[in-house]
Order: C-alpha cells, then sequence, then structure tokens
C-alpha cells in the first residue's frame, strides 16, 4: 500500500475525532415497577380506628413483648416516653402511631417516632424493629440506638421511611439497609459510618438519600448515576476522587444535591448539564478545579450553585450567569480571571459572588501574586473539549437580555430541603 493510503486514513481518523459528538441526553436510571397492590380482602378497607378504641390489635403479644423489653434496655427517658407503655393497647403508646394493616383489615403498629427522645441506654434497633412486622416509618434520630442491622429487615413488607440520624451507629455502611427495597426515605446522618459506600447503595428507589456528616471515604462510586432520589447529601464526609460523569443520568430526578466538605478532586464532569431538575448544586470546600463546563447554561430551574473554596479557574460562563432562576450562586476562593457583563450585573445585585479570585478591576480579589503563582502551574482536565459541549437545545444564552433580568428579579427565594440536612436533628 502506497504512503499517501495511511496518510489519507489517519487524516479521516483525526477528523472524526475532532468531530465527535457527545450524548444528547443518556438514559436515567430504570425504576421499578409500581408497588403491588395489598392483597384484594373482597371488601372495603377499615377506616383508621379512635386510638382508645382500636379494635383487635395485629400482632399484639410481640408488640408488647419487645416494647418492655426495649423500656427495660432505657436507663434515660428525659421526656417520659415510657411512662405511657403500660396496658395492652399500645396504640396508646407515647410514639406509637397505628393504622389500618392492609392485609388484615385490622388495626395494627404503622409507625415509631422517637425522634429527639434522646433515650440513654444500650439499645438495638434491629432487635427491636424484627419484632414490629406491620411497621412501615421508624424516625428515632437523637438517641442511643446502635447495633448492626441484619438481612432480615427486607421482610418488613410494609416499611418505607427510615431516619437513624445522631445516632450511635458504627462501622461499615449498614448494607441491609439495601435490601429494603420499598424505602422512600433513608437517613443515616450523623453517626459514625466509615468506609466505603457501596455502590448498592444508589440502587435503591428511594426519594430521599441522607448520608452526609459520617466518615465515609473513597470514592463516590460510578453507580451514583443509579439513583432515583431527588435529594442527596454526601456532605461532611471524606470522599476523594472526582464526581462521576453518571450524574448526567439521573436528569429525570435530581433536584438538590451537596457534596460540599469532601476530599474531591479533579473537573466537573459536562454531563451535570443534563439535570434540567436541579435547583441547587453544592461541591464547595473540596480540591475540584478546572473551567466551569458550558453544559451549566441548561441547568434553567437552579437557584442555588456554590462551587466555593476549590481550585477552578478560567472565565465564569456569561451564560451560567444568564440562568432564569439564579438566585445566589457563589463562587469565591477560586482562581477565576474574568466575568461578562451578565455576571458582573449578578454580582452587582449580590446574587453572585466572587470575592477572592484573580478578578481584574472587581473588589475583595486576591493579590497579584497569588494569582500569577497559581496560573504559572499548567492545568489540564479530562476530555478538554467536553467543557464547550451545550447538552441542551435552548441553553439560557439564547434569552435576551430583557427576559433574564425580568426572570431573575422575579424569581421566588429558595428554600432548600437539603441544607437542612446539615444541621444535627435536636
Amino acid at each position: 500500500m502506497s504512503s499517501s493510503f495511511f496518510i489519507v486514513v489517519i487524516t479521516l481518523f483525526i477528523l472524526g475525532c475532532q468531530g465527535q459528538k457527545y450524548p444528547t441526553r443518556p438514559p436515567p436510571p430504570p425504576r421499578l415497577p409500581p408497588r403491588p397492590r395489598f392483597p384484594s380482602l373482597g371488601g372495603p378497607l377499615l377506616p383508621r380506628q379512635p386510638a382508645n378504641r382500636p379494635g383487635p390489635l395485629s400482632n399484639r403479644n410481640l408488640v408488647l413483648f419487645i416494647t418492655q423489653e426495649l423500656k427495660r434496655n432505657i436507663t434515660s427517658d428525659p421526656q417520659n416516653y415510657t411512662g405511657s407503655w403500660v396496658g395492652r393497647n399500645y396504640c396508646l403508646f407515647k410514639g406509637f402511631y397505628c393504622d389500618t394493616v392492609p392485609d388484615k383489615n385490622i388495626t395494627g403498629l404503622a409507625g415509631i417516632d422517637f425522634n429527639g427522645a434522646r433515650f440513654g441506654g444500650n439499645l438495638n434497633f434491629y432487635r427491636f424493629i424484627r419484632f414490629l412486622p406491620d411497621i412501615a416509618i421508624f424516625h428515632a434520630n437523637s438517641n442511643n440506638f446502635s447495633g448492626v442491622i441484619r438481612p432480615n429487615i427486607n421482610k418488613l413488607r410494609y416499611f418505607y421511611e427510615i431516619d437513624l440520624s445522631n445516632n450511635g451507629f458504627q462501622g461499615g455502611f449498614p448494607v441491609s439497609v439495601i435490601g429494603a427495597l420499598q424505602l422512600t426515605f433513608v437517613d443515616v446522618r450523623f453517626n459514625t459510618y466509615n468506609g466505603p459506600v457501596p455502590p448498592r447503595v444508589f440502587s435503591i428507589q428511594t426519594d430521599v438519600l441522607f448520608i452526609n456528616n459520617n466518615n465515609f471515604a473513597q470514592r463516590i462510586p460510578s453507580a451514583f448515576g443509579n439513583t432515583t432520589a431527588r435529594y442527596i447529601t454526601l456532605a461532611n464526609n471524606g470522599f476523594i476522587g472526582s464526581i462521576p460523569q453518571s450524574i448526567g443520568r439521573t436528569w429525570q430526578t435530581l433536584t438538590e444535591v451537596l457534596f460540599l466538605k469532601n476530599r474531591l478532586s479533579g473537573c466537573l464532569p459536562y454531563e451535570i448539564g443534563f439535570l434540567q431538575m436541579a435547583t441547587v448544586f453544592d461541591a464547595g470546600f473540596n480540591t475540584l478545579t478546572g473551567p466551569i463546563p458550558q453544559s451549566f447554561a441548561c441547568l434553567k430551574k437552579l437557584q442555588l450553585l456554590s462551587l466555593a473554596h476549590n481550585q477552578f479557574y478560567g472565565r465564569i460562563p456569561d451564560s451560567l450567569c444568564r440562568l432564569p432562576n439564579a438566585y445566589n450562586f457563589t463562587l469565591s476562593y477560586n482562581y477565576f480571571n474574568s466575568i461578562g457583563p451578565y455576571c458582573k450585573r449578578l454580582v452587582n445585585i449580590g446574587r453572585l459572588d466572587v470575592r477572592r479570585n484573580c478578578i481584574t478591576g472587581l473588589p475583595n480579589q486576591r493579590s497579584a501574586a497569588e494569582c500569577t503563582a497559581f496560573y504559572s502551574v499548567s492545568r489540564t482536565c479530562p476530555r478538554p473539549g467536553s467543557f464547550n459541549v451545550i447538552t441542551c437545545s435552548n441553553p439560557a444564552a439564547s434569552l435576551s437580555s430583557a427576559q433574564v433580568a425580568s426572570l431573575q428579579a422575579m424569581a421566588p427565594a429558595p428554600s432548600p430541603v437539603t441544607y437542612k440536612a446539615l444541621e444535627p436533628p435536636r
């Protein structure tokens, strides 16, 4: 073969790489089929009965047995929960909530709410809950529950909410929770769990996943993209590595996500721009770097953005500052070196914080020496072409100046859910 043939082949290969097309939108994670209907009883379901006249009680002996065992193990009860745990009608016990058990059509124990009870003693959560076969909701933050959660928790057929935050749990992630496939609310924050988070955690078909303020470490699994959660907090742990590119798969559901105060590094994946439902994105207080991807112009619902206290650099995309719901964007304590007119406008009206950067002509910037030292080191990111990828057909940059100003002026004050999870339960 002639050398000219190889030249043509190599040329076509290079041109093909330069013209590489990124996927317009990754497939979302599969959702489980709808939960099966409760068994038909051939008649109408009994309405909820009054607590003082509940009628026959489901699993009465089991519930009374384990309640009295728990009572004996509680060494401190400042709010006198256990004072009401007498008699045979557990619907009258403080912290116990009854409702109709669908497959029995009689009253049973549907919910436990010990939030803020501040029990003292050696309290084994799994030992207690395994004797509550009709339980649907278990909230027990700010107590002394601990112990290993066993796989049999998946036999609790109605169980869909668990809040064990601010207790004494430790060791690795409670993987048995993963087996409770009906969970829609998982809150294990403010414990001392450690080690990696198993990839299967992000396959729980939950709406809320709060695992902040533990000692989790290692990388965030690439299976992050499998989550169907709307609200996720990974903050105040020890995660390392980069934000997974698979985050783009969560575009149908992910509304608020907090990565702040970990040890994350690397550059932001352009796939973040697929998050059409996102209102809050916080990756502050890490060691992330690189420019802000142009795909952020597609985050049309974004209200709160924080990339503060990292090592981002380059120009702040003016398209970012044209987002119609921009309310509080914090890019302070980085190394950005220029902004455009829309970003300057946001700075002037107090919605964009760019303090301690390298932007000439703005107050409260880093010293020239700091900026020179930072930019004297060559910095690159993987997939450099991806930072110019636009992940939507109608980005914010297509809005007129008048439209941007009008929409931003009307943007309501956000009331995020996830930031409240950063405060320990009381």
